[in-house]
């Protein structure tokens, strides 16, 4: 991550942002497919997992059969064929303006070419994601949505260089946390930490990643969850920047709003992060 920032987050008008992640949550659905189509099946659904690239400003599946990957850069909603170094553009399609019906034309005709069998590509998928126009057929508005898209790749990236931090702590404590990755159902950059089975207990769970918003909560937010669900009278105090979730599932958050509120937006989130896992921690020890 050398070279890579913390971006400043300038805040979007709310409805703006909800518009913009609907749409790249939809649009990111191709890199799903084409994941499940053209990559071997893992246990975990692991193989339609996707890496966030900073270079790009956007995710990218792991290998397809051939080499290539498919790419979406978040900022513009640009949906790429890339090489197999992860680097070179072989063919890319700006969504602008297009529907899923003329983004589907162009990936089956380029995937063809490449020996694939594009019929793959129409296979259902597997989970329901927020409703929205372009799955009718309307277009999708990367233009007029280019500041939203923006700050929607803004804390993103963010995320990724946080998160990666937490990663490195986790390896450090002598645990094995999954990669940092996107998983496209419900499009959160995140890492799971499976903990040591103490004598015949469960083990215990903790997930460490950023949401885009959710019907939870209609914003980014930060969030480190605790599995198996802790007795919510019994959870600690948190830093000021934090609060704890308890509906349907319990995890320390940090919303959007709270976070550009703050002085120093990286050094409270990432302080956030350290002490939540920390707590986290120490609930399932």
């Amino acid at each position: 991550m050398t070279g890579f920032e913390w971006r400043p987050l300038n805040g979007i008008n709310q409805q703006r942002l909800h518009e913009a992640r609907l749409q790249a949550h939809h649009a990111a659905q191709w890199l799903a497919r084409a994941a499940r189509a053209y990559i071997a099946p893992q246990p975990d659904d692991g193989h339609t997992s996707l890496l966030w690239d900073p270079a790009l400003d956007g995710f990218m599946t792991q290998p397809l059969q051939d080499g290539t990957r498919l790419s979406l850069q978040i900022s513009n909603l640009t949906l790429g064929l890339d090489g197999g170094d992860g680097k070179s553009r072989v063919q890319s399609i700006s969504l602008d303006r297009r529907s899923d019906m003329q983004i589907r034309q162009w990936l089956g005709e380029h995937l063809g070419s490449r020996g694939l069998d594009s019929s793959a590509l129409d296979a259902p998928s597997p989970y329901e994601i927020p409703a929205h126009a372009v799955a009718q057929g309307a277009a999708y508005d990367a233009t007029g949505l280019a500041d939203a898209l923006t700050e929607l790749a803004a804390w993103y990236a963010n995320a990724e260089l946080s998160l990666g931090a937490v990663h490195r702590r986790m390896v450090g404590r002598k645990l094995a946390p999954s990669p940092v990755c996107c998983w496209p159902h419900h499009f959160d950059l995140a890492t799971l930490t499976v903990l040591p089975k103490h004598d015949a207990g469960e083990a215990g769970y903790i997930g460490v990643g950023l949401s885009p918003g959710d019907k939870y909560y209609d914003e980014p937010y930060f969030y480190v969850s605790v599995y198996p669900k802790p007795d919510p009278a019994n959870l600690p105090a948190l830093p000021l920047l934090g609060r704890w979730h308890t509906h349907e599932f319990t995890a320390a958050v940090a919303p959007a709003h709270e976070i550009l509120a703050a002085r120093t937006q990286m050094a409270e989130t990432d302080e956030f992060l350290q002490s939540a896992v920390a707590l986290a921690i120490k609930i399932l020890s």
